[in-house]
C-alpha cells in the first residue's frame, strides 16, 4: 500500500538510523531466536535454553522492536517533539548489550553474570519509558492508541526492576525475608510483559494501523466495542496480575475474564475494519488477518484455561498448548506485518519524499521484493499452523520439526527482505544505519540531553 498519512513534515523526519537501528538489531534477534527454536525442537541445548529462547524473542525481536517504533511514531501519532534522541540511542545499547550477556549467562549456567547483564536491561528500560514518557505528557489530551502507549509504559516500568530482581534472585537470596516466592514475582512479571508491555502496544498501534491500511472508518458500533475494551482490558489486567502475585484464584479469576472480553472486543473491531476494506490486500492486511484469527483461538482456547487455573505456571501465556498462537501467530505477525510497511516507510521518507514532484521516485511498496514477502508470507503461516497444532492435536514430532523449519526459513526471508531494502535504497546502506545510530546525536543534542527531534504530524 502506498498511502502516506497526511500532514507529515518531512523536514523534521528524525534521523532514520535510530529506529532502523532498533528494527536491524531486532531482526538479528529474530534470526537467533526462530533458529535456535529449531535446534531446541531436534537436540538438547545446554544451560537454561528455554528461559534464554523466551527472552530473546520477547526481549530481543519484539520489546526491542517495540522501542524503535515508539520513539519514532509516538512523535508522528501525537504531533510532538521525542523528548531526546541521545536517550533513544542510550536505551538500544544497554537493552541489546545486558541482553546478549543474560542469554550468554543463561545458555552457559553463569549465573553469577546475570544480574549485570539484568541491571543493563533494567537501565535501558528506564530510559525508554522516560524518554517516551516524556514525550507523551506533552501529547495531552491522549487517544486511544495514546492510553494504551501510555499503559505499556507503566508495564514496562514495573516488568522491567522485577526482571532484574528475578534474575539477582538466582545467586541471592532476594526473597527469603519476604512472604512473597520466586513464583508470585515471576507470574506477576510474565503477566505484565506479555499483555501489559507487548499486548497493550499492539491493541493501540493496531486500530491506528488496520485503520490506515485497510482504508476503512470506524462505526459508532466500533467505537463502543474500543468503549468496552479501555473499560475491562487495563483494569483487568492489573487485577489478573495483582491475583497471580497473591496466589488468588478468585481475583486472577475476575482479571482474566476482564481481559478476555477486552481482547475479543478489541478483535471484533480488527476484523470488521479488514472485512470493509476499501483497497486490495497488501503485506500488512494480509497478517492483520492472521493477527485477528490467532488472537481469537487463543481467546477459545484460554478462556477455559484461566477460568479453571488462572494461577499456576502451566497457564501462564493462557492455554498450555497455545504459547505459539500468542508469540508467532499474534505477536510475530503483527510485528512483520507492520515492519513491511514502517521500514520502506522511513527509508522512502529519507530519500525520496524531497524528490516527489521533481523526478520519477519509487512508491513505498516498490522498495522491497514482492516476490520475497509472498513467498515468506506463505511458509510462515503454513509453518505457524503446523507448529500450533502440534502440541494441541499431539502430532507426530517430525510435523512439529518440519513446522518450525518452515517457519523458521520464512522469518529469514522476511529479515533478508528487510535488510535488503535497507541496503538497496537506505543511505550508505545497513552499515550507514549502524554507525548511524551513534552520530545522529552529535550535532543536536544539548547538554541536558533533551534534545527534541520531531516528526510533525498530527493525531490520524
Amino acid at each position: 500500500m502506498n498511502h502516506i498519512p497526511g500532514g507529515l513534515r518531512t523536514d523534521q523526519q528524525p534521523p532514520m538510523a535510530i529506529p532502523l537501528g532498533h528494527f536491524v538489531l531486532g531482526l538479528a534477534f529474530l534470526v537467533a531466536g526462530v533458529v535456535g527454536g529449531t535446534v531446541m525442537a531436534v537436540t538438547t541445548v545446554p544451560g537454561l535454553s528455554s528461559i534464554a529462547h523466551i527472552h530473546l524473542l520477547l526481549i530481543g525481536w519484539i520489546a526491542i522492536t517495540i522501542m524503535g517504533a515508539m520513539t519514532q511514531f509516538v512523535p508522528v501519532w501525537s504531533g510532538v517533539t521525542i523528548h531526546s534522541r541521545r536517550l533513544a540511542v542510550v536505551q538500544l545499547v544497554l537493552v541489546t548489550v545486558g541482553l546478549i550477556g543474560f542469554v550468554a549467562g543463561l545458555l552457559a549456567t553463569a549465573l553469577a553474570w546475570l544480574p549485570l547483564a539484568g541491571a543493563a536491561i533494567l537501565l535501558g528500560m528506564v530510559v525508554f519509558v522516560y524518554n517516551v514518557g516524556r514525550t507523551l505528557l506533552r501529547a495531552r489530551p491522549l487517544d486511544f492508541t495514546e492510553r494504551h502507549f501510555a499503559f505499556a509504559l507503566g508495564c514496562f516500568a514495573l516488568v522491567a526492576p522485577l526482571g532484574f530482581l528475578l534474575a539477582l534472585d538466582f545467586t541471592t537470596s532476594v526473597f527469603e525475608a519476604t512472604t512473597l516466592t520466586r513464583g508470585d514475582i515471576l507470574y506477576v512479571h510474565a503477566t505484565l510483559a506479555l499483555f501489559g508491555a507487548i499486548l497493550a502496544t499492539i491493541v493501540g498501534a493496531l486500530v491506528q494501523l488496520t485503520t490506515m491500511f485497510a482504508q476503512a472508518d470506524r462505526t459508532p458500533f466500533d467505537d463502543r466495542l474500543l468503549g468496552l475494551e479501555q473499560l475491562c482490558f487495563p483494569a483487568g489486567l492489573l487485577v489478573f496480575a495483582a491475583g497471580r502475585g497473591l496466589g488468588s484464584e478468585p481475583i486472577a479469576r475476575v482479571g482474566a475474564v476482564a481481559v478476555l472480553v477486552g481482547l475479543a472486543a478489541f478483535t471484533v473491531v480488527v476484523a470488521r475494519l479488514l472485512a470493509r476494506s476499501t483497497v486490495d490486500r497488501s503485506p500488512m492486511t494480509r497478517r492483520y488477518w492472521v493477527v485477528a484469527a490467532s488472537l481469537w483461538a487463543w481467546i477459545a482456547l484460554t478462556a477455559s484455561a484461566w477460568w479453571l487455573e488462572p494461577v499456576g505456571y502451566e497457564t501462564l501465556f493462557g492455554h498450555p498448548d497455545a504459547s505459539n498462537v500468542l508469540v508467532f501467530g499474534v505477536f510475530g505477525f503483527v510485528v512483520v506485518g507492520s515492519l513491511y510497511h514502517i521500514v520502506p516507510f522511513i527509508i522512502w521518507m529519507e530519500r525520496y519524499s524531497d524528490r516527489l514532484g521533481f523526478e520519477q521516485v519509487p512508491m513505498i511498496d516498490d522498495l522491497y521484493d514482492d516476490r520475497l514477502e509472498r513467498v515468506d508470507f506463505g511458509l510462515t503461516v503454513v509453518g505457524f499452523v503446523g507448529m500450533s497444532a502440534g502440541p494441541l492435536f499431539d502430532l507426530p514430532t517430525a510435523v512439529t520439526v518440519t513446522s518450525a523449519a518452515l517457519a523458521t526459513l520464512g522469518f529469514c526471508l522476511f529479515v533478508l527482505n528487510m535488510l535488503l531494502t535497507i541496503h538497496r535504497h537506505g543511505p550508505d546502506g545497513i552499515r550507514g544505519v549502524i554507525t548511524g545510530v551513534f552520530n545522529t546525536e552529535r550535532s543536536r543534542d544539548d547538554v541536558s540531553g533533551a534534545e527534541e527531534i520531531s516528526v510533525g504530524g498530527s493525531n490520524p
